[in-house]
C-alpha cells in the first residue's frame, strides 16, 4: 500500500523561508503607494459659475486604461494578504493561540484606526454644515470618502474567514481555489446573461477570497517550487487571456472598471502579478535590503491601514482648499485633462504623498497598539464581525454623513468590545498585513 502524504506534511517538507520576507514587505509598500497615487490623480477640481465642482478626472479619458494596468494593484495586495495572513495564523497556532484569537486580533487592527478616521470625517462634515457649505458638496465629499472603504470591509471578511479557508487549503488546496475561482466566473456569466448588475457584487467575496487563496500557495512555497518556465508560462498565459477578454469586449480594458463590481479579469491580473513576484522574488529581497528602500518599506509597513484610511480625507481637504483658494483670488483652474492640468499633476501628487505621510505619522498609534486578548465566545465573535461589516456597508451604500458616521462608529466600537475584554494584554498577533 502506498503511503499518502498529507498536504500539510508535504508543505512542511519544503524548505522554509525566513518568517520576515523583506521583499514581500517592499512589494506591499509599493502597492500602498500605487493606491494613493491612483486615487490622487483621479481627483478633479474645477470652478464653475455656481461654485466648485468635484469630479472623477479620469471619466471618459483615454489615459486611465493604460494607467490602470500599472496601478491596479489590489489583486496583488490580496495575494500578499493571503501570504502574510496564513503565516501569521500558523504562528499563532504554534504559540498555542486559537482561531478566535487570530480573528479578534485582525478585527482590532483593522477597525480601531477606522473608528478614529470615520469619527474625524464625521466631525469634519458637521463643521462644513455649520459653516454653510452647500449640502450637495458635503454629500459629494462624504460619497468620495466612503468609496475606498470597500477594501476595509472585504479585507475584514477575508481575514475573518482565513482560518476556515486555511483548513480547506491544507485539506484540498487545488479544489478550494478552483471552486472559488469558478464561482467568480459563474457570477460574471450570470450577470451578463441576466443583465442584473447587482449579481456582480457577489464577487466581492469570491474574487478576493480566490486571490487570498492564491497567496496561500505562495506562503507554502508551492509556487516557488515550480520550474521558472512553468511560472513564466502561467503569467504570460494569464496576460494573453486578459488581452483576449479586452479585445472581445468580455471585460473592460480599464481595470478600475473591473473592480466595481469585481470581475474575473482581476483573477487573471492576480495570476500575472504573482508570477512576476515569484520569478523576481530573490532579486526583490536583495533590493529591499538597501537602506533607503528598507526605510521606505519600514515606514509603510507599520502604517498600512492608517495610510489607506487617511489618504482620501487628505485628498478631499486638498480639493477643497484648491477650490476655495481659486475662488478667493478669482483664479480659473485648468480644465481637466488639459495641458495645464497635467503640468500641475507632479506637484499635486507630491503634496498628496507628503500630507498623507504626515497624517500617517500623526495617527499611527491607533494602528500600532497591541490587540487585546480575545475572550469572546464564537457567537460573540460572529456578532462582532457582523457589526463591523454592517457599519462599513452603511457608509458604502448610504454615503458618509454626520448621521451615518455616528452610527458606523457606534457599530465599530460595538464590534471591538464584543471581541475583547476590558483589561488588555498583548496578543500574539501583531499585525494585519505584516508577519510578526
Amino acid at each position: 500500500m502506498a503511503i499518502v502524504q498529507t498536504p500539510h506534511a508535504a508543505v512542511s517538507a519544503r524548505p522554509r523561508r525566513p518568517a520576515r520576507d523583506t521583499g514581500i514587505d517592499f512589494v506591499r509598500a509599493l502597492c500602498v503607494l500605487g493606491v494613493v497615487l491612483l486615487h490622487s490623480i483621479m481627483v478633479g477640481v474645477t470652478v464653475a459659475d455656481q461654485g466648485p465642482v468635484f469630479t472623477n478626472a479620469s471619466d471618459g479619458t483615454a489615459w486611465i486604461a493604460p494607467l490602470s494596468w500599472l496601478l491596479q494593484v489590489m489583486p496583488l495586495f490580496f495575494v500578499i494578504g493571503g501570504f502574510s495572513g496564513l503565516l501569521a495564523y500558523r504562528r499563532t497556532r504554534e504559540r498555542g493561540g486559537t482561531a478566535i484569537g487570530f480573528i479578534a486580533g485582525r478585527l482590532h487592527r483593522l477597525l480601531r484606526p477606522a473608528v478614529f478616521t470615520i469619527a474625524a470625517v464625521g466631525v469634519g462634515l458637521a463643521l462644513l454644515t455649520v459653516a454653510g457649505v452647500p449640502a450637495d458638496l458635503i454629500a459629494t465629499a462624504g460619497f468620495r470618502y466612503g468609496q475606498p472603504l470597500w477594501f476595509l470591509g472585504v479585507f475584514l471578511l477575508c481575514q475573518t474567514l482565513l482560518p476556515l479557508l486555511a483548513s480547506a487549503h491544507e485539506g484540498a488546496p487545488h479544489r478550494t481555489i478552483t471552486v472559488l475561482a469558478a464561482a467568480a466566473i459563474a457570477v460574471d456569466v450570470l450577470r451578463a446573461v441576466t443583465g442584473l448588475e447587482g449579481l456582480g457584487f457577489l464577487n466581492l467575496a469570491f474574487v478576493w477570497m480566490a486571490l487570498q487563496q492564491l497567496g496561500f500557495f505562495l506562503a507554502d512555497g508551492r509556487i516557488d517550487a515550480l520550474r521558472r518556465r512553468t511560472r513564466a508560462a502561467a503569467g504570460f498565459g494569464a496576460l494573453l487571456v486578459l488581452v483576449a477578454t479586452f479585445a472581445s469586449g468580455l471585460y473592460s480594458s480599464n481595470l478600475i472598471a473591473n473592480i466595481n463590481p469585481p470581475t474575473g479579469a482581476l483573477l487573471l491580473v492576480g495570476v500575472a502579478h504573482t508570477s512576476l513576484l515569484s520569478l523576481h522574488r530573490e532579486r526583490l529581497e536583495r533590493f529591499s535590503r538597501r537602506p533607503r528602500v528598507a526605510a521606505f518599506t519600514g515606514f509603510v509597513t507599520v502604517r498600512t491601514m492608517t495610510i489607506y484610511l487617511w489618504h482620501m480625507p487628505v485628498l478631499l481637504v486638498m480639493a477643497g482648499v484648491t477650490a476655495v483658494s481659486a475662488m478667493a483670488v478669482g483664479d480659473t483652474l485648468p480644465a481637466l485633462d488639459s495641458a495645464g492640468w497635467w503640468a500641475g499633476r507632479p506637484l499635486w501628487l507630491v503634496t498628496a504623498l507628503a500630507l498623507t505621510a504626515l497624517a500617517a505619522v500623526a495617527f499611527t498609534r491607533f494602528e500600532a497598539q497591541p490587540a487585546p486578548q480575545a475572550t469572546a465566545s464564537r457567537p460573540r465573535l460572529v456578532v462582532g464581525v457582523l457589526s463591523g461589516l454592517i457599519g462599513i456597508v452603511l457608509l458604502l451604500v448610504l454615503g458618509t454623513s454626520v448621521a451615518t458616521a455616528l452610527i458606523a462608529v457606534a457599530l465599530l466600537l460595538s464590534a471591538l468590545r464584543l471581541c475583547s475584554q476590558e483589561k488588555t494584554s498583548p496578543s500574539p498577533v501583531t499585525g494585519v498585513l505584516v508577519p510578526a
